[in-house]
């Protein structure tokens, strides 16, 4: 099951959504929802960011409220990650997780890696954001020319093998701070990358 949480930040692009995507509003991220045109499943957080007015537009179409308190210990993306998680979602598409602050912005970066056992992806119009950990595979799609960053994270990523990057690593590293895997190159529709230990972000910025 796929969810597709909207969080509250910057928003450019709405992609595709499939018939049976698990719509969650996180906060301020149902105000996006309705401007969509789109009915949330569930709307989660502290509710900080919408007035009573929205709230009530939101019960009054059906969608779930879970309401926390504001002095909490988690984002409200956070929550709405921790209650996918906790439905069995194993695929999760993020919307508006990039902003002006830069400290909501880079824990929405992370929010990843509290979630080994979910498939993240963080969408911003021609721009995506996966996250890859040690001895897993991930296969990424697009178009011949669009650009390829790979960003090591908490340490070295070890022995890296790529395929169909115009600038392959072949059982190689990349240093922890290093721009090394910074704008790679996509050859075909679909290309291939894979470490045995470490973790990446891999930015696919389409053309």
């Amino acid at each position: 099951m796929r969810a597709v949480i909207f969080a509250n930040g910057w928003f450019n692009q709405l992609p595709t959504l499939r018939p049976d995507d698990l719509l969650i509003a996180a906060d301020g991220g149902a105000r996006l929802c309705l401007s969509l045109g789109l009915q949330p499943d569930i709307v989660i957080g502290d509710f900080d960011s919408l007035n009573e007015k929205e709230l009530a537009a939101l019960k009054a179409g059906g969608s779930e409220i879970i309401q926390f308190p504001t002095r909490k210990d988690f984002t409200d993306l956070e929550l709405a990650l921790r209650h996918a998680r906790q439905l069995g979602v194993d695929e999760v598409l993020i919307l508006a997780a990039l902003g002006a602050r830069w400290d909501q912005t880079m824990a929405n970066l992370l929010l990843p890696a509290a979630f080994p056992f979910v498939a993240i992806s963080l969408v911003d119009g021609k721009q995506e954001i996966h996250f890859l950990r040690g001895e897993a595979k991930l296969e990424i799609h697009g178009q011949p020319g669009d650009t390829v960053s790979l960003i090591p994270l908490s340490g070295n990523a070890r022995n890296i093998l790529t395929q169909n990057l115009e600038y392959p690593l072949t059982k190689e590293s990349l240093l922890f701070g290093s721009t090394r895997g910074i704008s790679n190159v996509l050859l075909k529709e679909s290309a291939s990358i894979s470490l045995q230990s470490g973790q990446l972000l891999v930015v696919v910025i389409h053309e």
